[in-house]
Order: C-alpha cells, then sequence, then structure tokens
C-alpha cells in the first residue's frame, strides 16, 4: 500500500523535527509525504532543508491558505502520485516507527474505509487525548473523543468502529474522497475534521479506532490553546457554519440559539472571560454569514 502523509506546517518550528525524525524510519517505507506550509515566518523550512529524504514533497505556498484548503493541496498531490491511501496527521505529534505499518495493515484487516489510532498527550504519556469519538446530538454534532483527558487503563484497548475520528492522524483510502469530497476550505481551520468525519457517516463509510497504533500529540502547541483569542474565533464561527450548513436554517435554529445559551451560561458562571465572550458573540454571527455565502455560491 502506497501512503501519502499529507500534514500542514504554520511556524513548526519547534517541533517539525520530532515529526519528521518520527516519520523516515517508519517499518512501512512505502509512502511519501507532503508538506504543505502555509508561509512560515519562523525557520521551519530551513529546517526541513536538513532532510534530503527524496519522499519528502514540499508544497510552499506564498500565503496562509488555512489548514483545510493546504490538507486538500496535499490530498490532491498525493492522489495525483498514485497513493493508494491518505495520512492526515499533525506535525506536532511523534510516534515510534510502527504507526503506519499498524494502520496499513488495520485498513485491510477491517476492510474499512478510515482508521485512526489511539492519541496520548506528548506531555502526559499515561493520558489519554483521542481514543477515537463520536457526535454529541445534543451539542448540535459536536464532535467528541472518547477517553478525553482519562489515565489510560487498558478500558480502550478494542479495536471498534467509531462515528468521529480527529484528522490529527487518519488514514484514509482514496476513493472516500471520491465519495465524499475533501475538507470543505470555508472552516479554514478547526471543526474541518468533524464536518468530515460527519459527511462519511452520512455516506455510510466505516471508521474504525486502533487502540495497537499508539501517536503521541502535542496538543494546542501551535495555537495557543482552546482559549486563545484565535482558537476561540475559529472553533465557535465553524460549529456555527457546521450546524447551518448540515441542518438548514430552522432546524439548525434551535441548535444555534442552544449553542448561544451555553455561552452566555459559561459567562455567568465565570469561565470565560467578558472580552473572550464577545469574541465568541462576533464569531457566531461571523458563521452566520459564512453559511449565506456557501448558499449563495451554490446557486
Amino acid at each position: 500500500m502506497k501512503i501519502g502523509a499529507v500534514t500542514v506546517t504554520y511556524n513548526s518550528g519547534a517541533v517539525i523535527d520530532g515529526f519528521v525524525r518520527s516519520m523516515l524510519p517508519q517499518a512501512h517505507q512505502d509512502f511519501l509525504l507532503y508538506v504543505v506550509d502555509n508561509l512560515s515566518s519562523d525557520d521551519t523550512l530551513q529546517r526541513l532543508t536538513q532532510y534530503p529524504d527524496p519522499r519528502i514533497r514540499l508544497i510552499a505556498n506564498q500565503q496562509n491558505r488555512g489548514f483545510a484548503e493546504a490538507t486538500n493541496q496535499g490530498i490532491r498531490a498525493a492522489l495525483t502520485d498514485g497513493c493508494d491511501s491518505v495520512l492526515l496527521i499533525n506535525n506536532d505529534t511523534e510516534f515510534g516507527p510502527d504507526l503506519l505499518e499498524r494502520l496499513a495493515q488495520g485498513l485491510e484487516q477491517y476492510a474499512c474505509h478510515m482508521i485512526a489510532p489511539k492519541i496520548m498527550y506528548h506531555d502526559r504519556q499515561t493520558i489519554i487525548w483521542s481514543a477515537g469519538g463520536g457526535f454529541d446530538r445534543s451539542r448540535g454534532y459536536a464532535g467528541i473523543h472518547y477517553g478525553l483527558d482519562q489515565h489510560d487503563s487498558g478500558q480502550f484497548d478494542t479495536p471498534h468502529a467509531v462515528e468521529h475520528a480527529p484528522a490529527c492522524c487518519l488514514l484514509v483510502r482514496k476513493d472516500v474522497f471520491d465519495n465524499i469530497g475533501l475538507m470543505d476550505d470555508r472552516f479554514f481551520t478547526y471543526v474541518e475534521d468533524t464536518d468530515f468525519s460527519y459527511r462519511a457517516m452520512r455516506a455510510g463509510l466505516t471508521l474504525i479506532y486502533l487502540p495497537s497504533a499508539i501517536l503521541l500529540h502535542k496538543a494546542h502547541s501551535l495555537t495557543g490553546g482552546r482559549l486563545s483569542p484565535f482558537s476561540v474565533r475559529y472553533i465557535t464561527r465553524n460549529r456555527t457554519y457546521f450546524m447551518l450548513k448540515h441542518f438548514g436554517f430552522w432546524r439548525a435554529l434551535f441548535y444555534v440559539s442552544a449553542y448561544q445559551c451555553y455561552l452566555l451560561w459559561q459567562l455567568l458562571r465565570r469561565k470565560v472571560s467578558v472580552s473572550i465572550f464577545w469574541i465568541r458573540q462576533k464569531a457566531l454571527f461571523e458563521g452566520m454569514r459564512l453559511w449565506r455565502r456557501s448558499v449563495r455560491a451554490r446557486v
């Protein structure tokens, strides 16, 4: 199986060496690594020149095209080069030399369309970040991680089908993209993998969680955390857009209203600051405008 591994860099100099050093000695050697750079201003590109491996294919954008569209660039390149499957993988990760081999074998063993590993925190390697995931129907089908922040005592060591998995590490057969398309580039960053998993679920595609494949994730090391202004804006905007995109105005009106109440509740309980609340309010309406533009574009 020829794998096209796709990773998107943006000022990733602090993590890129650990990632590349994890990729190159993989036991499964039939792979190409597509590094799509979104105009990094740090030393990311200089660091990549230290690795003259012909399997590394650099796509250097002249502007920040966002995580979703940069991922699509890598996917298109992998499919053009005849890859049988595409590994979507973050570069703020490190892993052992058996990751690709285990995922590729699992894809064949379970005859599934997509497969995801167990993901642990890099700085707390006994604590789970994701053991597969699903959708929280009560919160407008928000993506959730099973096992999040739990100590790993083997409670998630059985392979099984799941509805959702983060694109932090996800091996996807090439025909999946023919079936449901690529990432929705309107998301720019965040929630695009929830949207991808949701479309796959609706299309009846199978996604397997494989706990014998393990990845270490430096969660939020490149975005400042989930409560940074950047993350708050895009998560709120994109969750709003996701609900309107998939449920339409009237059905989504319930979910968006409930989401608004949740944001207000967090403010009243002092879970967030007033400044973060106002960023969320602006982002919520930004998500509505994004959906309206998408509807007009389809007409």
